[in-house]
């Protein structure tokens, strides 16, 4: 029997990560402010460091409803760094709360974040073609222009590499290697969501 493939996972939880998350078009906000503070928090760590923490995250955040954290104070900044279940790092904590202000400002703005984010690619997922993981851009045109607007707004840990790196995680892009086992079911989804012809990467 031949064997799955798939483009990472080599333990239960980061397997049901990549087969039902990563690459799947998101458009829930509170969905969407979630994986934006979770990649934040990765800035100089590894993505499977954080996933082990999300639950805790999950619980530390409020369910990661961006109104809520908007309005921590610094008793709360207080009890997130001692809570060993997360990331303790001051400045991406203080990072979580400014964004999910600037998060609720958007959504006041746009109507909702969802709205605002998928606008950059016309609300259609860019379908990657990559044979290997070398071959894979860490950066786009996209993700510089969504980081250069983001920081203007006055987000923190939001550079490029990580902006690119949340468009994966959100199904922006999706970015399974052309011969993973969900590739095909990935691009399916996508283009059943938008009703158009997804946007190919070389």
């Amino acid at each position: 029997m031949n064997e799955v493939f798939r483009c990472f996972g080599d333990t239960p939880l980061y397997a049901d990560y990549h087969d039902n998350e990563w690459g799947r078009p998101i458009h829930d906000d509170n969905k969407l402010f979630e994986m934006l503070i979770l990649e934040s928090a990765q800035a100089g760590l590894s993505w499977i460091t954080v996933l082990k923490k999300r639950e805790k995250y999950r619980e530390a955040f409020d369910g990661f409803d961006p109104k809520k954290v908007a309005l921590y104070g610094d008793a709360k900044i207080e009890e997130l760094l001692a809570n060993e279940g997360i990331i303790r790092n001051r400045l991406k904590i203080n990072a979580a709360i400014n964004g999910a202000k600037l998060f609720v400002e958007i959504q006041e703005e746009c109507g909702s974040f969802d709205k605002f984010i998928w606008d950059y690619v016309d609300n259609t997922p860019i379908i990657g073609s990559w044979e290997k993981f070398e071959d894979m851009p860490l950066t786009s045109t996209v993700s510089d222009k969504i980081s250069k607007d983001l920081k203007k707004r006055g987000f923190k840990f939001v550079g490029s590499t990580i902006i690119y790196s949340y468009m994966q995680a959100i199904g922006m892009v999706n970015d399974h290697l052309k011969r993973c086992f969900v590739y095909d079911d990935v691009s399916a989804i996508s283009l059943k969501c938008t009703g158009k012809a997804p946007t190919k990467n070389p």
